[in-house]
């Protein structure tokens, strides 16, 4: 209801009293006020107290992408079932703690759009290897340039280790070895973040503290993650150890915790472990600390099977993006939506790796992103050269290459013992040199707002008979309509038969201006010379069409003025030191706001050279909640904190410069 009359979370939260920063009716009062709502209507009125009802209602009600439950007889006789909205699909009415209480047998698939971008990319990697299939199973193990990569934080689109906390979290964890991933997935998160175990996990690993237990009995539980719980299994094997829980005892245990938001109470559970700790000879401050650390997990633990199967897929896209950064930037474009990152974000950083990303193209494109052939500088665009693009795409692989074939498998083997010896001397490549030699990425038609996949297909099949000569022959052979055609133009994707975007818009309006008549009678008429657009025309119409530009950086054209305000950009302030005054300005991507963060708002903000992190605490977002909310382009001056490579603004006052962007539509993603 809120986002329907345009309000955000926070000031639905507010109405309903349930948030903590609640400061009484003048707060509401005046939160309507910037929202635009008047507090005294009577409409306002009715919206507080409708929103104060709807308080503890269900978000939404969900079907579970993969879930079963078994029972021994028919399950109608034992749950309510009912019609799910796709069809042969049944939902059972009770929630799964229902389900849980009932001792009934649910299994859970769960689905993961990042196994899907990681098979796109190894498909990409096959083909353009020339081995017939390349899997997760092939990737090199243990490699160092990829733990080195990510010891720096170089992860933007990679799996789970791509958000601000992780990215915070890798230089000071510096993980060398697979285990260490699956120590970086659990630790940042809320279960070992309230239990107060991810400082003392980080001195010991870094040998600034003793690892040391309580009693020799504990090492076994505790010696792989140097004494800290950090998983869920650790915390239930810990009560059978240390209060001798039986199994079952443990698993209540375990269930309590997952529950404990909602019934609100583990003291039972506490005090009886604390009890039986202490007869088992153990202090008064180890079963506290205990028992603290169990509240923590009940907020979320997670358990480490889960996070050795989540490090396999961190390790692999890790991998794909440091040796194939062009095939991974088409895998994730391919599997969006997914992830932290937009596609804009995606391409900022390939581009930045050196990756050459191109624009779609009605001659090149298919409805999906796909690898092309490095062109040298200069080298013309020909027919030859785009039927050799046309060999690096998904489809011919499958088609050329059917079966698993003997002396293909020979080469997978030599291949792989080639990179086994070339890696150690390439762990020291810049970043800016990933993708430098690597293929090209042509970008897809599903990129084009308002472009279906329908019309897509129809032009590649027209297409493959014969290229298209202009745009009434694109309008005719792949049967386009003019909404089809007019978002082609705005994309700029008829570059290559109707000139630069002005051009093409041209011929479209002509093309429709034809009687149907006379549609199919040529027409002896010079084609008409515009002028191009200025490079920020074309960049706000890149944004519009595809929601992302190949041009300069929006913040590199306006880099001039910003700098006499002594803006630093995101490069500048990596190299600042801890503690100085700083200001940086940039397109706002991502808002976060975690609930074990006390109130406090992380921003990101992007410019021409990187993104730059920024801190904004529960007091400023009270005072410059209309700043930190509303702005596109977002100015912060603030303090630089500073722990080793990891660098964040600490905001102190905001200022809005969206106006600076003109008409330019950028997006961003806020996470709650």
């Amino acid at each position: 209801m809120g986002k329907a009359l345009g309000l955000d979370n926070t000031l639905v939260e507010k109405l309903s009293g349930a948030h903590q920063w609640w400061d009484g009716p003048d707060s509401i009062a005046r939160h309507l006020e910037e929202a635009g709502f008047s507090p005294d209507s009577h409409v306002t009125q009715q919206l507080i107290r409708l929103t104060r009802e709807l308080r503890g209602f269900p978000r939404h009600l969900s079907q579970h992408v993969g879930g079963f439950v078994i029972a021994r007889d028919k399950l109608s006789r034992l749950v309510p079932i009912e019609n799910a909205a796709m069809k042969d699909r049944y939902v059972i009415e009770w929630d799964k703690d229902d389900i849980d209480a009932l001792r009934l047998l649910k299994v859970d698939v769960l689905a993961l759009g990042m196994l899907s971008a990681i098979r796109r990319s190894l498909e990409f990697v096959a083909l353009r290897r020339g081995l017939p299939q390349f899997r997760v199973q092939d990737v090199p193990r243990e490699d160092k340039a990829v733990y080195e990569m990510c010891c720096h934080a170089d992860t933007v689109g990679v799996f789970q280790i791509e958000s601000r906390a992780q990215q915070s979290m890798l230089p000071r964890l510096r993980p060398r070895e697979y285990y260490d991933l699956v120590i970086q997935v659990a630790i940042v998160r809320p279960g070992p973040i309230q239990g107060d175990m991810v400082h003392p996990y980080l001195k010991r690993r870094h040998g600034e503290e003793k690892v040391e237990y309580a009693k020799e009995e504990l090492r076994p539980v505790l010696e792989r993650t140097l004494g800290v719980p950090i998983f869920q299994e650790q915390v239930m094997h810990l009560a059978m150890v240390a209060a001798d829980y039986t199994g079952e005892e443990a698993d209540k245990l375990r269930r309590a915790m997952a529950a404990w938001r909602r019934d609100g109470d583990l003291r039972p559970y506490q005090a009886d472990l604390t009890k039986r700790m202490r007869a088992k000879g153990y202090s008064q401050e180890f079963a506290d600390r205990i028992c603290k650390q169990i509240e923590g997990f009940g907020d979320y633990g997670f358990p480490e099977s889960h996070a050795a199967s989540f490090a396999l897929l961190v390790y692999t896209s890790s991998w794909l993006k440091r040796y194939e950064p062009a095939a991974f930037l088409a895998g994730l474009l391919n599997s969006q939506p997914l992830g932290f990152y937009s596609p804009s974000q995606l391409v900022q950083d390939a581009k930045r790796h050196g990756v050459q990303v191109r624009a779609p193209d009605i001659a090149l494109s298919d409805w999906e992103s796909v690898l092309e052939r490095r062109h040298r500088p200069g080298e013309r665009l020909d027919a030859a050269t785009a039927h050799a693009d046309a060999a690096l795409r998904p489809q011919r692989l499958r088609a050329a290459l059917p079966d698993y074939r003997p002396e293909l498998a020979r080469r997978l083997g030599r291949h792989l013992a080639h990179v086994r010896r070339a890696r150690r001397f390439r762990i020291a490549l810049p970043a800016h040199r990933y993708g430098r030699r690597g293929p090209a990425v042509r970008l897809g038609f599903s990129l084009i707002k308002g472009f279906s996949e329908d019309a897509a297909r129809r032009v590649m099949q027209a297409r493959a008979e014969a290229p298209f000569t202009d745009v009434d022959d694109l309008a005719r052979r792949a049967a386009l309509t003019r909404r089809e055609l007019e978002a082609l133009a705005a994309s700029n994707a008829l570059a290559s038969i109707a000139g630069h975007r002005r051009e093409a818009w041209w011929a479209v309006t002509a093309q429709h201006a034809v009687p149907a008549l006379l549609r199919d009678a040529p027409v002896a008429e010079a084609p008409l010379a515009l002028p191009r657009a200025s490079e920020g025309a074309e960049i706000v119409a890149d944004y519009a069409s595809l929601r992302l530009t190949l041009n300069r950086h929006p913040l590199e054209l306006l880099r001039q003025g910003l700098a006499k305000q002594r803006f630093r950009t995101a490069a500048q302030l990596a190299h600042s030191r801890h503690g100085t005054l700083a200001r940086a300005c940039g397109i706002v991507t991502v808002r976060q706001r975690p609930g074990t963060a006390k109130g406090t708002i992380f921003v990101s903000l992007e410019d021409e050279t990187g993104s730059i992190n920024v801190i904004v605490h529960a007091a400023l977002v009270e005072s410059q909640r209309k700043e930190l909310l509303g702005s596109s382009l977002l100015a912060v001056a603030g303090v630089v904190q500073r722990e080793g490579e990891v660098v964040h603004l600490v905001a102190q006052r905001l200022e809005d410069h969206s106006r600076l962007l003109g008409r330019l539509a950028t997006e961003s993603r806020n996470f709650h």
